[in-house]
């Protein structure tokens, strides 16, 4: 299963739309008011679906991650001199890659969920995620989301 997330042009906080590989509006993201970035995820029946909250006075960005109303997992920006990681409490869940041309995967065990890239010369901030299997698309929505908006938050990977 593909998904092109794509920005809004004009947008005042985080606006997202995430398309499916027929061109249909998968899942809309909305950025809300808040203390570090809330970004709230609606289905295609705008449905609120899941929610990502940035933890505030953390020392390294720090995303918590709930789908509907119950808290699921998390993901930090590690420190790291040379090379940007990222570390998930998610499932044993983990993401590897090169963060500095924004390619990277979500593994479990060493088996690929799914493929991140993120496609040069746009506007906005496009990706293609490439899920194996569908049922996870929601929570890898969630990770890129959360590292997107790691590296856009004045602490760039």
């Amino acid at each position: 299963m593909k998904m092109l997330f794509k920005q809004r042009f004009f947008s005042w906080f985080d606006s997202y739309d995430i398309y499916g590989e027929d061109g249909s509006v998968l899942y809309t993201v909305k950025g809300k008011m808040a203390w570090g970035h809330c970004l709230e995820v609606y289905n295609a029946k705008e449905e609120h679906i899941a929610t990502l909250k940035e933890e505030v006075f953390t020392w390294m960005p720090r995303f918590r991650i709930y789908l509907g109303d119950h808290y699921v997992g998390d993901i930090k920006k590690e420190f790291t001199f040379f090379k940007p990681s990222f570390s998930l409490d998610y499932k044993g869940w983990e993401v590897t890659g090169d963060f500095f041309d924004w390619d990277y995967e979500i593994t479990e065990s060493g088996s690929a969920i799914a493929w991140v890239s993120k496609q040069l010369f746009n506007f906005t901030d496009t990706y293609t995620i490439e899920v194996a299997q569908p049922e996870n698309a929601l929570m890898c929505l969630m990770i890129v989301l959360a590292i997107d908006a790691a590296k856009c938050s004045g602490n760039n990977a």
